[in-house]
């Protein structure tokens, strides 16, 4: 069922701060947002919900403005990324790697968890119009496994992206006869050919990795292979790829996150997706802990229970559909250094 967003004239645009994320504040996350005054103000914006995605349908008569900034991200660690068809005008985009333009017939894929600022800008006619899709990025992971962290900006002449483009349009559009089990496989569908469209087009585009960017996927590849084991510190991650410690808290501030951060991040989160996947009968919640690199269930329990709001055993039995307020911003809230099993600040020799 579609229901409208926010819509905003003359009247009303200068609330649009306080409304855009909807009447629950539920949708997008937080930045600041502006419209521009002009003499024609109509902004509306059109949502349908698929399970944990929406698909949203924008029109504009005015130039839209949007940023999110370092302390957003702290305050709101939602992790969305964020499929955009443009149909009319433009989407100007800019982040720490430069400026990006989408025009009409382009895609484009942006994420909420590097700072960014987003103008759309109307066409000659004074119209600009979008359908874009909001993902949790862990499920579209799922499709585009390479980093996509600084945004991926592509042309809609790939066969792949029309027919996605098509299937999303289809399930907005729909009316309420096409139900929930029907409209998720196809969003899925559409998911799955943009990772392909993604996918060939990094393959075929040449390597052109910057020095600093060929160390940090060192880095990232030496964590992951590394991550079960306790005694992963940086210390032990710059000896293994030839860094010095400084430099690789510099190549990791690059990707916006610290090494304690991602490290906890990703043990987390390879836990959560463990115990979904796994039979209690075939594996204890102990042996996941220490199979993620926690020295101890304990640890383990207590970590997982302040990102998740429930302990791993109430997660593995019951309801795992809320998962509170995601890893950075819960991790954020433990003070360096308190109680036995502390997360040490960046740069300790030991993540415990």
């Amino acid at each position: 069922m579609v229901e409208t967003l926010f819509s905003f004239d003359r009247r009303n645009f200068r609330e649009c701060q306080n409304t855009f994320r909807g009447e629950r504040e539920q949708e997008y996350y937080r930045g600041d947002f502006w419209i521009e005054d002009t003499s024609v103000i109509d902004v509306r914006s059109e949502r349908r919900a698929v399970g944990p995605l929406s698909i949203i349908r924008q029109r504009s008569a005015t130039n839209l403005f949007f940023r999110r900034t370092r302390q957003h991200i702290r305050e709101d660690a939602t992790d969305l990324s964020i499929l955009w068809f443009v149909k009319r005008g433009r989407l100007a985009f800019t982040n720490q790697c430069g400026n990006r333009v989408a025009n009409p017939g382009d895609f484009a894929i942006t994420r909420s968890m590097s700072p960014f600022f987003i103008e759309c800008q109307t066409d000659g006619e004074g119209v600009h119009e979008t359908i874009h899709v909001t993902v949790p990025t862990h499920i579209l992971r799922a499709h585009i496994p390479h980093d996509f962290s600084q945004g991926v900006f592509m042309p809609v002449d790939r066969p792949e992206l029309a027919i996605a483009e098509n299937l999303l349009t289809d399930v907005f559009a729909a009316d309420e006869g096409l139900g929930e089990e029907s409209a998720r496989p196809l969003v899925e569908a559409a998911l799955a050919i943009i990772g392909n469209a993604v996918r060939a087009d990094a393959e075929a585009a040449p390597a052109r990795l910057s020095i600093a960017d060929r160390r940090l996927a060192d880095v990232l590849r030496f964590i992951e292979v590394h991550l079960s084991d306790p005694q992963l510190s940086t210390a032990m991650v710059a000896r293994g790829c030839g860094i010095s410690p400084r430099y690789l808290s510099f190549l990791l501030r690059l990707k916006g996150t610290s090494f304690s951060g991602l490290v906890w991040e990703q043990r987390l989160e390879k836990a959560r997706t463990w115990l979904l996947a796994s039979d209690p009968r075939d594996i204890s919640i102990s042996e996941i802990a220490y199979g993620v690199g926690f020295k101890s269930p304990a640890h383990f329990s207590r970590m997982f229970k302040r990102v998740f709001k429930q302990n791993p055993r109430e997660f593995r039995g019951g309801d795992a559909g809320d998962l509170g307020t995601g890893v950075g911003a819960a991790l954020l809230a433990e003070e360096p250094g308190s109680g036995e099993y502390g997360l040490l600040a960046e740069g300790s020799e030991l993540l415990q």
